[in-house]
């Protein structure tokens, strides 16, 4: 027997990457489609395979729609005409193209709509009909955007990553919500209420993300013309620290999988809460961690006592510590590297529990606070850091716990 190929496969509508082409695509395509896929051909026109873009007629069938209600979870081709159904109301429209006719419409090399699709984070799907009207218009309003000088094409492409990595996980999130609602089944009576009403909601929510985005671009607009003329801000020096729970990695063998999720929620939620009320920036989540920047030493020191302190009351979380360093970051794609990060990482290895564990340069920034107190640890030699200097930051008046004086395992103690 002769393997197929994911492309042969695709042309005659088996599962391509988790999914099947369309039913309605299924034996419409022509035997040179492959050759015509490769844009080798001059033949290669839209009305060929399907009919010109018509943004009325998306939009007619991109409208709610009855969906194939999942009654029977043993029928293969059911749960297949329900996902296909699912999938075309949240596209708002069928698939109708391949990848070759997309590039003809717009009037690009096939490769450069191919790469822009990568760079949105979608794989390529050979000679399937996997886009609809709405892919068409995007990729050529992109380019006009460009052409025009609007988005200059370094900006564009930075842009498109961007995006496409944004909204990959903000739909991951949005799935998990929907399916930790619906007690993971795809049958009961939350089910049918959140894919029926999926066609109503979608529309409700666009104006939501939107408005979200302008918020968050307008305070990282803010930030990056301080830094023009504020040394303390984006782009220059800012404060990045890790918060960790400790013990998670034993505590979470003793957990089910529920448990656990309910855990790392009540960990991200409250994280996040503390951070971007203090005008601090949660950078990423990582589980057991999160790592978030403030951009004023005051407020840093702030953040990481109040989130000691709010993990404290949160019966359900184990001890936090938190590591925080002071220096020069570069930010890129949302996220920040440089020396100081991975300093602040090194800290938060070294922070007893329920402790806030700051470097040599925060502690200076700060100066002399009547709010903060600061005691200096042993100085310690960190793996590819040199000599550290850290340094514990509590109230006044609060017992901090027992700090540990002795250096980490295999280097040295205090140095005088």
């Amino acid at each position: 027997m002769v393997e197929r190929m994911p492309e042969e496969s695709a042309r005659d509508g088996h599962r391509i990457e988790g999914r099947t082409t369309p039913a309605g695509d299924r034996g419409n395509h022509g035997p040179d489609d492959q050759e015509r896929e490769d844009g080798e051909q001059p033949g290669d026109q839209p009305g060929d395979a399907a009919p010109a873009p018509d943004p009325a007629n998306a939009r007619a069938r991109g409208g709610p729609r009855d969906i194939r209600w999942l009654a029977d979870l043993d029928d293969p081709e059911a749960i297949q005409h329900s996902i296909s159904d699912m999938e075309e109301l949240v596209l708002g429209a069928p698939r109708r193209y391949t990848s070759g006719q997309v590039a003809h419409l717009v009037g690009v090399p096939l490769e450069e709509a191919r790469r822009l699709w990568r760079s949105l984070g979608f794989p390529d799907f050979g000679p399937a009909r996997a886009f609809t009207d709405a892919d068409v218009e995007a990729l050529r309003h992109l380019l006009d955007l460009i052409s025009s000088g609007l988005l200059p094409e370094p900006v564009a492409a930075q842009f498109v990553r961007s995006v496409g990595q944004t909204m990959a996980r903000f739909a991951e999130w949005q799935t998990e919500a929907w399916v930790e609602y619906i007690g993971g089944e795809l049958t009961g009576e939350r089910s049918e209420q959140v894919v029926g009403g999926a066609g109503d909601v979608m529309p409700e929510l666009e104006p939501l993300v939107l408005y979200a985005w302008r918020r968050h671009l307008a305070a990282a607009t803010t930030r990056v013309m301080e830094s023009l003329t504020d040394h303390n801000t984006v782009g220059q020096r800012l404060a990045v620290g890790f918060a960790d729970l400790v013990g998670f990695t034993r505590l979470s063998r003793n957990l089910s999988e529920a448990e656990l999720g309910r855990l790392v929620q009540t960990f991200e939620d409250a994280a996040s809460d503390v951070i971007t009320s203090l005008g601090g920036r949660l950078v990423k989540t990582l589980g057991d961690e999160v790592l978030f920047v403030a951009f004023k030493p005051e407020s840093a020191v702030e953040l990481g006592l109040r989130l000691v302190e709010v993990m404290a009351d949160e019966p359900v979380l184990p001890e936090l510590r938190v590591g925080m360093a002071y220096g020069q970051v570069l930010s890129r794609m949302g996220d920040v590297f440089g020396t100081t990060v991975n300093l602040a990482s090194r800290l938060t290895a070294l922070a007893p529990k329920n402790t806030v564990v700051i470097d040599r340069d925060l502690a200076a920034a700060l100066g002399e606070v009547p709010a903060y107190e600061l005691q200096p640890m042993w100085r310690r030699p960190v793996r590819g850091l040199g000599l550290v200097e850290p340094w514990t930051v509590g109230r006044p008046g609060v017992r901090e716990p027992e700090v540990d004086g002795t250096a980490i395992p295999d280097q040295a103690g205090p140095v005088a």
